[in-house]
């Protein structure tokens, strides 16, 4: 995509215009205002230094040449140095290493073969003035295209560990829900045979069974929905290990005590069963905040679970520990994938000196038809 021109571009350039200007009118030789008109000029051509500074440079440079010849000598001038070495840092700034370096070289020659001409008393010792204005402005333009490039090769780097982070828990999600829909199909099958069988000899109670299959179904399709989103992870594919929930969340409590994190819990678990995929994304939320308290944090935790008739509440807090105790955030990533595709919301940050975590998991949404 080919860079634009922004104002930025142009503020430098018109500043020194603007100084040049005032400079040469100070001056009052003859031609300052022939001067002044190749002094804008160069600024013009500085404006495209980012955009195509291969052009822009060298042919501001042989503008400045010609400021002598309208009777204002270069070393009355300080501005015409100033578009110089802005020049050569734009240089060394952003074209490619090669490219750059010809250019500053040409740009040089023509300031050295300038100098020759027009003074007649010229030597070595000029030459080497003209290098020592031009050498550090192109090395310290070179250094930051550098880092510069780094900081972007940085940020790629960051951002793919986050898709990555964002596939991973994608994937596990995928796994939990596929697990949960086997077993909830495997229970309306078991419970529609029964109702077959009762259906004849207690109707009131095939029809109770029925309502049940009913509301199990509603659930699975609510699950299927949000598995479509996903990929299934191969690991585990016979679901060894059941999915965890808020039932075990006193299991997870007992662990993270004896890990050293003090909690000030408060559960409230619901009246009844929560659908699977909340159940098991809710306890990964609590295992997620729990665990960067314990790692980052100073101090006891503060834990609360409310279920709802029509929201699961958590929020978990803790103060915050040395300013340099920081994760990758590779773990609230997940916490947000997961609470997004259950429909909820996700606050976190700091709130005075403590680290809060505020999630909201609507729950009849979960469950409709």
């Amino acid at each position: 995509m080919e860079a634009r021109i922004g104002w930025r571009d142009a503020s430098v350039p018109v500043l020194v215009l603007v100084v040049g200007v005032v400079e040469l009118a100070a001056l009052g030789t003859s031609g300052w205002l022939a001067a002044a008109g190749l002094e804008a000029v160069a600024a013009a051509l500085h404006v495209l230094r980012r955009t195509h500074p291969l052009l822009a440079v060298p042919i501001s440079a042989i503008a400045l040449m010609g400021i002598p010849l309208t009777g204002t000598e270069m070393d009355q001038a300080a501005t015409p140095i100033v578009l110089y070495v802005l020049g050569i840092y734009s240089l060394g700034r952003y074209p490619s290493r090669r490219s750059g370096l010809v250019a500053a070289a040409v740009t040089l020659l023509l300031v050295v073969v300038d100098t020759w001409q027009g003074d007649a008393s010229a030597d070595v010792t000029d030459v080497i003035f003209v290098l020592a204005l031009a050498i550090p402005p192109f090395v310290f333009g070179r250094i930051t295209r550098t880092l510069a490039e780094q900081s972007a090769q940085i940020a790629r780097q960051a951002e793919q560990i986050r898709q990555q982070a964002v596939r991973a828990e994608r994937d596990r999600i995928a796994r939990e829900l596929h697990d949960e829909i086997a077993h909830s199909v495997s229970a309306m099958v078991v419970q529609t045979a029964a109702a077959q069988d009762l259906v004849r000899t207690s109707p009131d109670r095939a029809l109770t069974l029925l309502q049940s299959v009913a509301e199990t179904g509603r659930r699975t399709l609510a699950e299927t929905g949000r598995l479509l989103h996903l990929v299934r992870d191969e690991s585990d594919e016979l679901g060894l290990h059941p999915a965890p929930g808020l039932a075990d969340l006193p299991a997870l409590l007992d662990e993270m005590r004896t890990a050293g994190l003090s909690v000030d819990a408060s559960v409230s678990p619901p009246a009844g069963p929560l659908p699977g995929g909340v159940d098991v994304s809710a306890y990964r939320i609590v295992q997620e905040s729990l665990t960067n308290a314990l790692r980052y944090g100073d101090g006891a935790a503060h834990l609360l679970v409310e279920a709802h008739p029509d929201e699961l509440r958590i929020e978990c807090s803790n103060r915050m520990g040395h300013p340099s105790s920081t994760g990758s955030g590779l773990g609230l990533t997940g916490m947000v994938e997961r609470v997004s595709l259950l429909g909820g919301t996700v606050r976190h940050g700091p709130t005075g000196d403590r680290y809060q975590v505020d999630v909201r998991i609507p729950l009849r949404t979960a469950v409709a038809p």
